[in-house]
């Protein structure tokens, strides 16, 4: 079964198992993987089960989703490949057998009689402690910007001239009310 490995400190090791053919993923309790970190949109992506392919969509995420360090709007996830939402990075694992590590000489992978490839898996603790990875984040920036809400700042303007005019009506209606009950006499 597939599941997905946060590397990001703090919550090293957590992980989710990708039982079902959509999981949502983001910041607010009502996804099926909440991550609860700023950087995470409320609805940041989706992983989709497509045979044995797993899909990454990415839902219009404040931050963006990145596979390896590319962006992407939809793509393949591949083991071993680095998932990034916000600041948090995960990596897809499988729990198939180990394959075989792959030729010191950096030759390229064997095909075996079926036609599978064998693959190298996963990152050594060498290459992450010379960081061999490629994945940095600036450190010294404030933060990710919000996106700017124009909806709701039309909904408040228009809701404050509503109740402008409403208070106006109700101050007219006053005013009529006490003249007429002044000339009734």
């Amino acid at each position: 079964m597939a599941k997905l490995v946060i590397l990001s400190q703090g919550q090293t090791g957590r992980s989710h198992e990708l039982k079902v053919d959509k999981t949502t993923v983001g910041r607010v309790e009502d996804n099926t993987f909440q991550i609860a970190e700023p950087s995470v949109s409320s609805h940041h992506c989706e992983i989709i089960l497509r045979g044995a392919d797993v899909v990454v969509r990415d839902l219009n995420s404040t931050n963006g989703t990145f596979i390896n360090g590319e962006k992407t709007t939809e793509a393949v996830l591949k083991p071993g490949q680095i998932l990034r939402l916000g600041q948090i990075e995960m990596r897809l694992e499988t729990d198939g057998p180990a394959p075989a590590s792959a030729p010191a000489t950096g030759a390229p992978s064997k095909k075996t009689a079926d036609g599978t490839m064998v693959m190298q898996r996963g990152v050594s603790l060498t290459d992450l402690e010379t960081g061999a990875r490629g994945a940095t984040f600036d450190t010294t920036s404030k933060g990710f910007a919000k996106k700017d809400n124009k909806t709701n700042k039309i909904f408040i303007i228009v809701a404050a001239v509503v109740c402008v005019i409403v208070i106006g009506l109700i101050i007219f209606a006053i005013v009529r009310a006490g003249a007429g009950a002044g000339t009734g006499r």
